[in-house]
Formats: C-alpha cells, structure tokens, sequence
C-alpha cells in the first residue's frame, strides 16, 4: 500500500492540511473529496500547482473507493463554527454527517485509520468509536493539538524560548472545559511548576489566550485553517511513518485518569496502527478535578445526541 490519504472536505481546513502535507513530502497521493464539485476541482487544480514547489505528489479529485487503498481518511466536513458558537453547538448537524460518512470508509478499508478534525471533534470522534468499538484505537480526533500548540508558542513568546523546546499540555475537551497541565509543563528538564518564572497572573493570561484564540480569529477571519492544517499533517505524517510520536489527540478512554467510555485529550504514543501506546501522566489532583468536569461536559452532550 502506498503513502496515500483521502480528505473528506475540501474547505479551508481540508485544503489546508492538504497543501501541509505537500510541503511536508513523504505522501504519494491525496484524494481530495467534496459535495461543491466545483469547489473540490479547484482546490485540486491549486494544489497541483503546488507540486513543482515541494515533490512528486498526486492530487485527484477522489471518491469512497480511493479508501480503499489509502492509509489515512482526514474528516474536516460538515459545518464549521460560526462568530458566537462554541464548538459544542454544532453537535447536531456534524454527528449525522460523520454517522454517513464512517461506515462508509470502513465498508471500503477495515484498517484504514480515521483522523477526525470536524467540531466538536471529542464528541463526533466518540460518535465515530461507538459505531465501530473493535476500531477504537484506529479513530483519532486531532483534539488539543493546536491548543496545546498555542499554550506552547505563548509561553515561549512569554519567556523568549523557542515553543520546540517547551513541553506542555492542554487536555481534556478541544473547547472552554480544556484543562492546561502546568504540573507537567517543562523547559528541558525544568518544571515551571516547581520555578518562579511565570506569575499566576502570567498562567492565566496564557491560558486563556490559547484557550480564547479560535474566538478572536473567527471574528476576525471567520474561520481557522493554517494551524490546524499543520498540526493535522503532523498527525498523519506520524501515523504514516510509524513515528511512535507522544500527542496529545482526542481518543477512547477506558478506566484510566478515573475516566470510563468517553473520547477526549490525553498525551498518547501515536503510530501506524494508530494509538499504539498509552502513558500514565501524573497529573495533581486540581487538574484530575477539572478533567472530571471536562469529561462531565462532554459526557452530557453525548447523552443528549443518543437520547
């Protein structure tokens, strides 16, 4: 099998993380799927031009059959998030979407691996595992990996180091319950928790600036791309290359952190099969707490869209 993805949605977040890939190299073909015809065969054309830039890349206007011999499905249709929405209020509409499109992708590839970007992406990235339990850990939702992207990028902006060499996490929902892990939170080895170099007030500023960012940019651009875009091709560059990469992606959870049959964001060990390893990320009882009330968050609008 070739290093080939199909991406389902050719809006700005699915063109986006297509042209990421490209940029990146390593994937041989991309299928670019979309309902606007006209829409998808024009990001296709773009794109295309893109190839001579970067490497030898196929770009097609694709269709269910090209999961048959892809390695990857990326989910970024349905509605995106409008000025004044959480991510939650599109529970609706997204969950009946993926509800068609998943059985749909396994039906042509049962080893295929799902990376789900579309909001609210832990509750359609349960919807997703719920269908197919004896697939869980081959569903991925891109979760807090773009916040805690941004949790990094600020407090190296803060402190003047590069956000690469910054080890930090946001967990839990990809949305305002998210819990930021500043007990686990390091520069090489350095604990900021244990260190005097961030107030309390800095903590929270950089907080809820990383939390708050999709908000300001959506009033001001009406939708995120760049970003998400790539950090999804990271995600699927180290699914495709069995990187064994620690993110932190919204996945199902069974009895670990006090946590039972929900998908949220955790750091896990990601590679070609998917999630193929598990860590025990020793958390301090203030941010099991609010990891709680995250999984209650989202817990309660499952329980709403099944009922």
């Amino acid at each position: 099998m070739k290093n080939k993805i199909t991406i389902f949605g050719a809006g700005n977040v699915g063109s986006t993380t297509a042209y990421a890939m490209i940029l990146n190299g390593g994937v041989e073909e991309i299928a670019l799927i979309d309902i606007n015809e006209k829409l998808v065969r024009s990001q296709v054309m773009d794109l295309e031009h893109t190839v001579p830039f970067a490497g030898k890349v196929k770009v097609k206007v694709g269709d269910y059959e090209d999961c048959a011999d892809s390695d990857v499905a990326v989910i970024t249709c349905g509605a995106a998030q409008k000025v004044g929405e959480t991510r939650l209020d599109l529970v609706e509409k997204n969950s009946k979407i993926i509800r068609d499109i998943v059985p749909k992708i396994f039906d042509k590839n049962p080893n295929i691996t799902i990376v789900m970007i579309t909001n609210p992406v832990d509750v359609l990235t349960y919807v997703a595992v719920s269908m197919f339990p004896d697939k869980k850990n081959q569903i991925i939702g891109t979760g807090t990996i773009l916040d805690s992207a941004r949790f990094r990028y600020l407090i190296g902006e803060k402190l003047s180091i590069n956000p690469k060499s910054i080890h930090a996490y946001i967990v839990g929902e990809h949305g305002d319950s998210e819990v930021p892990l500043w007990s686990t939170a390091s520069i090489g080895n350095m604990k900021l928790d244990k260190c005097e170099v961030l107030s309390e007030d800095d903590r929270k500023d950089i907080f809820l600036r990383a939390k708050n960012a999709a908000y300001a940019i959506i009033e001001g651009k009406q939708s995120t791309y760049y970003a998400i875009g790539a950090g999804a091709a990271k995600l699927v560059n180290t699914i495709l290359f069995d990187k064994r990469t620690v993110l932190p992606v919204s996945h199902y959870i069974e009895n670990h952190y006090g946590l039972n049959d929900i998908c949220l964001s955790m750091p896990v060990v990601v590679g070609r099969a998917g999630v193929v390893g598990r860590l025990c990320v020793d958390i301090n009882d203030r941010e099991s707490k609010l990891l709680q009330a995250s999984a209650a968050t989202l817990r309660s609008v499952i329980e709403d869209i099944t009922t």
